[in-house]
């Protein structure tokens, strides 16, 4: 399906839920968060039939997000539904890792194809800093347990922050370098948390590849998915580094993808401040072919680009959270 900018949406991120049981700095406050109520959301029943009709207008790839999606209650039987959608061929899940491990196998047995884990620091206190409850060893487990699953390519979201995390970017290239793993590097947005956000702290993915540079040699490649990073194998070693720059250079041109909320509010863009009400409209008895034309509605009006870099904005109520990351 082109949209008007002859661009192929085939990409559905769809968040299941608002809830996650970390506090990231840059993404959340630590109290105060109002949390959907359980009528609010989907159900996972909801969800499965507009992935069915998603799927009548080109979607081919489903990403599960949050919030952090594995709180969400039965979410093995929500990727077995999807699954069971024959035109979806890829279906992946981005999680921070606290509660993989012990759901992983059931994760895969259900149809999961592969999976993101969101990981700021390599160093425990750092971690605990960052995300205000969180254990480092929970999430290198998790992704231990993803290699051993073939759940790949396992993917590693890294938010770069002046004067946080920015002398950990040899550490994370080293990771990639000596495991089957690829390094995403992603640029500071203004997405969540704003009392934290500052634009001096942006670090662009141009200096980030070039610190690299110095160690290892870059070769352009490219790794499964449909994501905006631009990956990059480490000459000699097992997997790569990724760079994703919406603040430096944004990709839209490119963008393959629309976005779901938890409680059904479909956006063609994170940073487009219109959405459909697929919930109400299926609540006031929408045929699928209905469902379709909002869609197809959403996918025309996608912006042609994002408007990030004049901030957030006090007229966008949600955060990312609230969105779907």
């Amino acid at each position: 399906m082109l949209d008007t900018n002859g661009r192929n949406i085939n990409y559905l991120r769809i968040s299941i839920t608002d809830r996650c049981n970390l506090r990231c700095r840059y993404c959340m406050p630590y109290e105060g968060v109002e949390k959907l109520g359980h009528s609010s959301i989907l159900s996972l029943e909801a969800i499965a039939r507009l992935v069915r009709v998603a799927a009548q207008v080109g979607i081919r790839k489903v990403r599960l997000t949050g919030g952090e999606p594995l709180v969400r209650k039965n979410i093995c039987q929500l990727i077995d539904y999807i699954r069971k959608v024959p035109e979806i061929d890829d279906l992946s899940l981005t999680t921070n890792g606290v509660l993989f491990f012990r759901m992983a196998e059931k994760l895969k047995a259900a149809g999961l194809d592969r999976v993101n884990f969101s990981l700021d620091t390599l160093v425990g206190e750092k971690y605990k800093y960052i995300t205000r409850e969180g254990k480092l060893s929970d999430v290198t487990r998790a992704i231990d347990k993803a290699l051993s699953l073939n759940l790949n390519p396992v993917k590693i979201n890294t938010v770069l922050i002046k004067g946080f995390n920015d002398n950990e970017v040899l550490d994370f290239a080293d990771l990639a370098f000596n495991n089957p793993l690829h390094v995403r590097f992603i640029e500071f947005m203004p997405i969540g948390d704003l009392q934290f956000w500052n634009r001096e702290n942006i670090i662009t993915s141009l200096e980030t590849r070039n610190l690299i540079k110095q160690k290892y040699a870059l070769v352009e490649g490219k790794v499964t998915g449909s994501g905006p990073a631009k990956y990059y194998k480490l000459e000699g070693g097992q997997g790569s580094v990724g760079f994703i720059s919406p603040m430096s250079n944004h990709f839209c041109g490119e963008c393959n993808r629309i976005r779901m909320t938890a409680e059904g509010k479909l956006r063609g863009c994170l940073y487009d401040k219109t959405e459909t009400d697929l919930k109400l409209a299926m609540e006031n008895g929408a045929s699928d072919e209905e469902l379709r034309s909002l869609f197809l509605k959403t996918i025309n009006a996608k912006p042609e680009k994002h408007n990030m870099n004049a901030g957030w904005g006090v007229e966008n109520h949600r955060k990312m959270y609230q969105i779907g990351g």
